[in-house]
């Protein structure tokens, strides 16, 4: 007997859970870092457009794809078209070749906000050694990592409302809290106000073409765009929500907590001399050096923005999981919880291989990278992108305007004025974009036989998508 689908309980506790698939590591450890190397306000002020021009219009292609089937990635593209099936496909690959790694991560923010409050911050000059030395580390991440990922399977567990939905309203209202806790202690620092100036006061003489290309990159990436995540989450959706502006509260809050998490962390690092353009060692490395210098309340504050850190992980790591889950749902009639055991059983070995692979098996590789990079760039990289590529094309090139239209409309009961820009900046304008983007991204992998077997299981998926 199949079980029947799940639906929200509540329009609040659908935007909770879509908000928080799209607010992830992207916004609190990426963008930061982004935008330090990228200028600041100039690479905000072209994010911001790329957001709303680009990512906007994706999401609510995906919530209308999502709901117009009934069903999550796979079904959803071949209740269309079997030969579209790889595109769902590739989406539930990516999600589950992500969760190959992300625990790992959502592993490290658990174990530093105990960290924060043991002595990680006692000796500012070796918060840099602390870290090396704990990734490496063979046991102590992996338990860290296998308790985040119970967290995640606790959670998918219980269902969409029962589970995701009840999650969502508690983990993002808390995120919204703890991030301005932080910015009002980062912004009251003497000299705080030049890192205002550096976010809010753009120099479009550092924007370069690799500006724009960083900033389309994280806007996508950031909205958990191409991974079949929002079109899932659709899936879930009651024929009477608008989805036009869901989506539009849902990419709004997504950058309202990309731009909270810069006016959080810039303002404390510029009162403290630090470098704003520090790269991906921003959060684990810079920021615990600036909460070192805080006083006796750097370990509050710490182990508060590494509670906010984990919060993020895991709302996204959890839509993640659910994309997978989903899908066994569907398409092979699957228990809930059977299908997240078994995922969540395998993503446990792929996570313990990542972890490894930054310590005692650093030197096994493939492909010329270890487990963790590998899953990092096949998907960040190359499934990703051309995932976004391939549903704008769908969307603009195969699905039915009409239907679209009936769609993004209830029926003809509710306005979306707007629906001729979209439908034509969808079809012409963002596959081109996009198809930019993956480009570069693509062509800039050293590892050539990386990028090469990224695209060979695309091409497979293509040939076979009928049997899937």
């Amino acid at each position: 007997m199949t079980e029947k689908r799940e639906n929200w309980g509540s329009r609040f506790g659908f935007l909770m859970a879509a908000a928080g698939s799209a607010v992830g590591l992207g916004n609190i450890w990426r963008f930061p870092y982004l935008t330090g190397e990228n200028g600041g306000g100039a690479f905000i002020v072209i994010y911001l457009f790329c957001v709303f021009l680009i990512g906007l219009c994706i999401m609510t292609a995906e919530f209308a794809v999502g709901r117009r089937s009934g069903l999550a990635a796979v079904g959803a593209y071949k209740s269309y078209s079997k030969n579209w099936t790889f595109a769902g496909a590739l989406g539930v690959l990516s999600g589950f070749f992500i969760m190959g790694f992300y625990p790992v991560v959502g592993g490290w923010a658990l174990a530093y906000i105990a960290k924060s409050f043991t002595g990680l911050l006692a000796v500012p000059e070796a918060i840099g050694d602390v870290f090396g030395a704990f990734i490496g580390a063979p046991a102590e991440p992996l338990v860290w990592m296998i308790i985040y990922l119970v967290i995640n399977v606790l959670i998918v567990a219980r269902g969409v409302a029962g589970g995701i939905e009840k999650a969502g309203k508690i983990l993002m209202p808390t995120l919204f809290v703890l991030l301005i806790f932080i910015i009002f202690r980062s912004v009251t620092l003497p000299g705080s106000s030049a890192g205002l100036e550096f976010l809010f006061k753009p120099d479009f003489s550092k924007v370069n073409g690799q500006t724009f290309l960083a900033a389309l990159g994280q806007a996508f990436f950031s909205l958990s765009l191409g991974m079949g995540c929002m079109i899932t989450y659709g899936s879930y959706l009651n024929k009477e929500e608008k989805l036009p502006s869901n989506a539009f509260i849902v990419t709004a809050m997504d950058t309202g907590v990309a731009l909270m998490a810069g006016v959080a962390m810039f303002p404390a690092m510029f009162a403290f001399g630090m470098e704003p353009a520090a790269g991906p060692g921003l959060v684990f490395v810079v920021l615990p050096t600036v909460f070192a210098q805080m006083g006796a309340a750097g370990p509050i504050l710490s182990g508060f923005f590494f509670l906010l850190l984990c919060i993020a992980a895991l709302t996204s790591s959890v839509s993640l999981l659910e994309v997978v889950v989903a899908y066994l749902i569907d398409q092979h009639k699957m228990p809930r919880k059977k299908a997240v055991y078994i995922s969540s059983a395998i993503m446990s070995v792929m996570c313990i291989l990542s972890s490894l692979s930054l310590g005692v098996m650093s030197g096994a590789t493939f492909l010329g990278v270890g487990a963790f990079d590998f899953f990092d760039i096949l998907t960040d990289k190359i499934f990703l992108a051309i995932g976004g590529m391939l549903l704008a094309i769908f969307v603009g090139w195969f699905m039915k305007k009409e239907d679209l239209k009936d769609e993004l409309t209830n029926g003809g009961t509710v306005e979306f004025g707007l629906f001729e820009v979209w439908y034509n900046i969808t079809k012409y304008v963002i596959p081109v974009a996009i198809a930019i983007v993956a480009f570069a991204g693509i062509t800039a992998i050293q590892q050539k036989g990386l990028m090469i077997f990224g695209l060979l299981i695309i091409a497979v998926l293509a040939v076979f998508s009928k049997k899937l």
